[in-house]
């Protein structure tokens, strides 16, 4: 740009040069390029002179003070060290480290510190110690254009546009909380509570948590905040309300700060037995390691506790930094106590080499380090901040591309960058704290999830998301138990569950107010009671009644309550829907019941014609027509071969006849000798035997059992009707009816009692009634017990049962639904059922409704059989008699036809020959075969003696006027 800029100047002032002194411009032009050129070579030169720095100025801000940034001092020096001392990386340049003591360790105070941090022209600063510190400065690091490198500060939030310069050298906490997550689906658990601090790390990060839940169909039921200054009596206030509360899976996601205080007071509460499960974050495990040993009592205070801590790979480079980190850290125990190791030691370690190597890139690209003034800044130069001190990094922008281009392998691993600017490969160790310290019971990343195997092992491999890969080594709960707690309790708050239970106005033995009490009885009720009996737990509970006594309640109504929170479930007669599912959670049915159709039905009358009954019309008719098929078929087969099938036409029609239909009754008296006749005989009198073994069943039917006759035949009459149909009042046979089936709603009629249904079936649908009533099988079982004038038609079109609704993810649908396995093995449920539902049946049940008549679609198949046999058998046959006609029959025609290509008269011959029996064409031919022989035989003996006669000249002319009168002759060409 300068250069643009002296460019012009130049022509500019030549241009005032010509006009002042009359120069031509040919002489102005040259005068251009001479400067010009003496300015380009002037800036090569200052090109060729830049050089590297020998010093580059890197900032870190920690509370040094502590136990964490004690460790965090350590790794840097010992990184920085290691640079300066190696040439291959940054060359001669060295790398200045300015440590900056966070002594508030909190946001706003922090400010002052990374300011003087920044006036010192530090490129990048690696820090701060906490997220709450990072959100505030990260501003000054974007406005500055300063990197800010972290590995401590793991906000979700952090990464975001609105931080470009704050980068993450650690794995964000979005990460542990989904290993957390797939930790809790693992395990079943649907409901956790979240214990954290209330400041911008804990809350992002529960967000996080709420988030990674609910993609596995889990919730935090209960948010427990407290002050990140809170006292130990406001810490044990808000245990005391996560106890209350129904869930038993707590996850912790506190800070290093407050180390094992949490535990130490739910111990005191009682809150570290069995049946609770403690999850700590990340801030827990870098306690354990910062801490070890820990005392005894401090252990007892966490067993049991489940906690993650980052993996890293095992690698010569970590062991030999490990071996050194003893060396380092030696004689500062002696002053400040033992330092502790961490993974996030390994991570600071690395982030300086990740800085190292950027900065080594950064020049190499041709960059330079320098700082200007920000505008912004220079309206305040007379206060007392003296902020006119605080320059811009003009290439910070690229440095930050640097730092994110790093592909490196460090003392953590690979050490590089994804597309979305997060660390590669985020993984981690499941730790359970058990006696005096821990073991490791499976790792997690996002790669392959949960696994027992080391993640830098799976890398390699396809990925596998089955659940069965998905496997930890065994885990010892609090409470010293490895049994899996249930996660759930209920509430110690006093509240009872309110239980919807619908008033019914019919069928009270499913269910039925008591009277004088708020209790109910009934079928389903007492399934309900003998469930929750079977509980390892109370379940607190009350009836409420839904409906007002007059109608039918609705149970999708009553279900759709429960999505409100007005009830906190639903028992009763209610049938399991798609529409219901997709609003709660239902048990195991207790009983299956689907849709039928019941109508009145009447005795079918017997009469002279009922012999006709088993078979429907075209049954009969294919039936008859393949009687005499196969017996034309046979006569066919058996013509040529069997006398019992020859004859004058009249006794060969009788035959057929005959021979057809007798082999009905197996009486037919002709015996068949080819094969292929036996052939197809034999398949033909298998399917005589199935049709008479049918017909003969039917019938019997028929004439033994007392008929019932209904003009419905189930619910696809209904359908091609227009007559009205009955329904129960509250039913979802309504919706189902005009919905799935696509019957208008204008035919259909509810029904509130089983005497109103009864009453609409008798009068009819021309008397002001209904021709069908459609209910549940468990209502028409009991309906129909006492009325004997109506049944069901057809089958259930419908596949339903009842269950118990319950909020969605409920586990206490989990829990009755296996009480209910468990009745329905033991014989309990059917004892209940036997209790309220038995019922005498009614004296017509014996009775059937009209037979239906045996169709041809029963028997297709049979027919396609015989039917291909004898198309078969016919084709074998005509193939034979062919070959056997023209070896046998061509010689038969007259010598007057045999010249002549008529058709008709070789279709003539043809079955004049297939009329012929097959043993008088075989003599014929044999008789004619001897007569050739022998008349060939006495012709040659005779030709010696004939021969002079026959060349002399009176022989010569008569062969050739004989030849000329009959030209068939061929006596005279024979003899010559």
């Amino acid at each position: 740009m300068k250069t643009i800029i002296s460019i012009h100047n130049v022509i500019y002032s030549c241009c005032l040069l010509n006009r002042a002194t009359g120069l031509n411009m040919v002489k102005v032009w040259f005068l251009v390029l001479i400067i010009l050129s003496n300015g380009f070579y002037s800036n090569g030169a200052d090109m060729q002179n830049f050089t590297v720095p020998e010093v580059v100025n890197i900032g870190a801000l920690f509370s040094f003070n502590g136990s964490f940034g004690r460790s965090v001092k350590f790794a840097i020096k010992a990184a920085v060290d290691d640079v300066n001392s190696d040439p291959s990386i940054l060359g001669k340049t060295k790398l200045n480290l300015i440590l900056q003591e966070d002594t508030k360790y909190r946001g706003f105070l922090s400010i002052s510190e990374v300011l003087q941090v920044a006036t010192r022209h530090t490129v990048a600063i690696i820090g701060p110690q906490s997220s709450v510190t990072a959100h505030v400065i990260a501003h000054i690091a974007n406005e500055l254009q300063v990197p800010l490198l972290s590995f401590s500060a793991l906000d979700p939030t952090l990464h975001s546009l609105q931080f470009p310069f704050f980068i993450r050298t650690g794995h964000s906490d979005l990460y542990v909380m989904t290993a957390i997550a797939d930790f809790v689906d693992h395990f079943g658990w649907k409901d956790v509570i979240a214990f954290y601090v209330d400041d911008d790390n804990g809350r992002n990060g529960i967000g996080a948590l709420g988030d990674k839940l609910a993609d596995r169909r889990c919730r935090i039921s209960f948010k427990a905040a407290v002050s990140p200054d809170a006292t130990d009596e406001e810490i044990t206030d808000v245990l005391v309300q996560v106890a209350l509360a129904e869930s038993r899976v707590i996850v912790l996601h506190l800070n290093t700060v407050w180390k094992l205080k949490v535990f130490n007071l739910a111990k005191n509460l009682g809150m570290m037995e069995t049946g609770y499960v403690w999850i700590g974050t990340t801030f827990l495990s870098a306690v354990l390691d910062m801490e070890s040993p820990l005392s005894s009592d401090k252990m007892d205070d966490i067993q049991g506790v489940i906690t993650f801590r980052v993996y890293t790979p095992d690698s010569e480079l970590k062991r030999r930094f490990v071996s050194k980190w003893k060396n380092l850290t030696q004689a500062d125990s002696a002053n400040g106590g033992p330092l502790g190791f961490t993974p996030l030691i390994l991570y600071a370690y690395d982030t300086v080499y990740a800085l190292a190597h950027a900065l080594d890139s950064f020049f190499k690209q041709g960059n330079r380090i320098t700082f200007s003034n920000d505008s912004k800044l220079s309206v305040l130069q007379g206060d007392n901040l003296h902020l006119d001190a605080l320059n811009i990094f003009n290439e910070g922008p690229s440095l930050r591309r640097s730092i994110y281009g790093v592909n490196m392998t460090g003392v953590t691993g690979p050490f590089s960058y994804t597309s979305d600017e997060n660390l590669a490969n985020p993984a981690f160790e499941i730790i359970n704290v058990i006696g005096t310290g821990s073991r490791k019971i499976g790792y997690w990343s996002n790669y392959s999830g949960l696994s027992v195997l080391p993640p830098d092992t799976l890398y390699s491999k396809p990925v596998n998301n089955s659940r069965e890969s998905k496997t930890l080594l065994p885990v010892i709960w609090p409470g010293d138990t490895d049994q899996k707690p249930r996660g759930w309790v209920f509430p110690n708050s006093g509240r009872l569950l309110k239980i919807g239970v619908p008033r019914r106005v019919n069928y009270h033995e499913f269910v039925s107010p008591v009277k004088g009490t708020d209790m109910f009885q009934g079928f389903c009720i007492d399934v309900f009671l003998a469930a929750v009996d079977l509980l390892p737990y109370a379940v607190p509970y009350k009836f409420v009644p839904f409906g007002d006594g007059r109608i039918n309640p609705s149970a999708t109504d009553l279900v759709r309550r429960i999505t409100t929170g007005e009830f906190d479930g639903a028992v009763g007669d209610i049938a399991i829907t798609t529409e219901r599912t997709r609003m709660v959670d239902f048990t195991q049915p207790y009983i299956e019941s689907g849709l039928v159709v019941v109508a009145p039905v009447r005795k079918a009358e017997s009469n002279a014609w009922a012999f006709l009954s088993p078979f429907t019309p075209m049954m009969w008719a294919v039936t008859a027509m393949f009687f005499l098929f196969v017996g034309a078929v046979v006569w066919i087969l058996e013509h040529r071969v069997n006398d019992d099938f020859r004859g004058p036409p009249k006794k060969q029609v009788v035959t057929i006849l005959w021979f057809s239909f007798s082999t009905m009754f197996y009486s037919h008296r002709e015996n068949t000798v080819s094969t292929l006749g036996r052939l197809v005989l034999i398949i033909w009198l298998f399917v005589v035997l199935i049709v008479n073994s049918s017909y003969t069943a039917s019938l019997t039917s028929i004439l033994t059992v007392q008929q019932l006759y209904s003009p419905i035949k189930g619910i696809e009459s209904l359908v091609n009707s227009k007559d009205p149909i009955g329904y129960t009042q509250g039913s979802f046979a309504k919706n189902y009816l005009i919905q799935e089936i696509g019957i208008a709603e204008s035919r259909l009629v509810p029904l509130n009692t089983p005497e109103e249904a009864a009453n609409a079936l008798k009068k009819g649908p021309h008397g002001g009634g209904v021709s069908a009533y459609i209910d549940e099988r468990s209502y028409i079982e009991l309906f129909l017990s006492s009325r004997c004038d109506f049944t069901v038609i057809g089958q259930e079109f419908t596949r339903d049962g009842w269950g118990f609704a319950f909020p969605r993810d409920s586990p206490l649908a989990v829990d009755l639904s296996t009480a209910i396995l468990e009745m329905a093995e033991n014989g309990d449920l059917q004892r209940i059922h036997d209790k309220w539902l038995l019922r005498s049946a009614c004296l017509s049940q014996g009775t059937k409704l009209e037979v239906e008549r045996l169709n041809l679609q029963s028997f297709w198949g049979l027919y396609l059989l015989c039917g291909f046999a004898c198309f078969i058998a016919l084709l074998i046959y005509l193939i034979q008699v062919t070959r056997q006609y023209f070896k046998h029959g061509s010689d038969e025609l007259d010598p007057s036809e045999q010249g002549s290509s008529s058709g008709s008269a070789r279709l003539r011959s043809f079955l004049s020959f297939v009329d012929e029996k097959e043993e008088t064409v075989k003599s014929r031919s044999k008789r004619r075969q001897m007569e050739k022989i022998s008349y060939r035989s006495s012709i040659g003996s005779s030709m010696s003696s004939n021969k002079d006669y026959a060349q002399s000249s009176p022989y010569k002319n008569f062969c050739a006027n004989d030849a000329q009168s009959s030209p068939h002759t061929t006596d005279c060409a024979n003899e010559a």
